[in-house]
């Protein structure tokens, strides 16, 4: 676990708590490690909503599939960050979403019950953890909703430029690169990949930004 620390530290789930005592903590929560290679699922639609997820390293992709096998994908998580927690804190019986390692990733599973429920050591941090735990999932709730802002746009252009605004936004650039490529990049918008290409080509031409493969400039 030790040499997992730096990435535990910029963790949102373990924020505040010292470095023995995170170490502590992991023990008695029986975290446990996995490696994953690029495209693995790491989680299935379908199985026990039961744990939760830390990228350690690499990143993972969340997505969702329909009846007819359109994929969606519905958030990218990377190092240091939380994935299905939503899901285990609900109590689901099932995940209704799938998490797939979007390149070779190391990941950190904890059982939610060892988080919602107070341990019998009476741990004195365990207080700390579960109010980490409340502020990620407003976070996520807000992204949630930033989601839903960009792919209720009407129109394939209306929904890449608002996507694109809010990346430059976190980027305090108008220079920056997104997570996705190509048709990553469609299923995040949910629109076809040949529309969404000939969207970005046709705002090159109008100057409205610049790109190459997954760096964009707003101009």
């Amino acid at each position: 676990m030790k040499k997992y620390l730096k990435i535990l530290k910029k963790c949102p789930l373990f924020a505040n708590i010292e470095d023995e005592d995170l170490l502590r903590m992991l023990k008695c929560l029986d975290a446990k490690i996995g490696s994953f290679d690029k495209k693995y699922t790491v989680f299935a639609e379908g199985s026990p909503a039961k744990y939760i997820g830390v990228v350690l390293s690499g990143s993972v992709q969340v997505i969702q599939v329909d009846y007819y096998g359109n994929r969606s994908i519905l958030s990218v998580m990377g190092e240091g960050e939380v994935f299905a927690e939503a899901f285990a804190c609900a109590e689901l019986r099932e995940i209704p979403v799938s998490v797939i390692a979007d390149e070779p990733s190391d990941i950190m599973f904890i059982d939610s019950s060892h988080i919602l429920h107070t341990c019998h050591n009476n741990c004195g941090f365990h207080q700390q953890l579960i109010f980490n735990l409340m502020k990620d999932l407003a976070v996520k709730t807000i992204m949630f909703h930033q989601r839903i802002e960009i792919t209720s746009k009407r129109t394939t252009r209306e929904k890449l430029l608002a996507y694109l605004a809010m990346q430059a936004r976190r980027a305090g650039s108008n220079s920056f690169d997104i997570d996705f490529d190509r048709q990553e990049l469609a299923d995040y918008l949910e629109v076809e990949r040949s529309g969404l290409s000939a969207e970005i080509s046709k705002l090159r031409r109008e100057g409205i930004l610049e790109n190459h493969k997954n760096h964009f400039e707003l101009l």
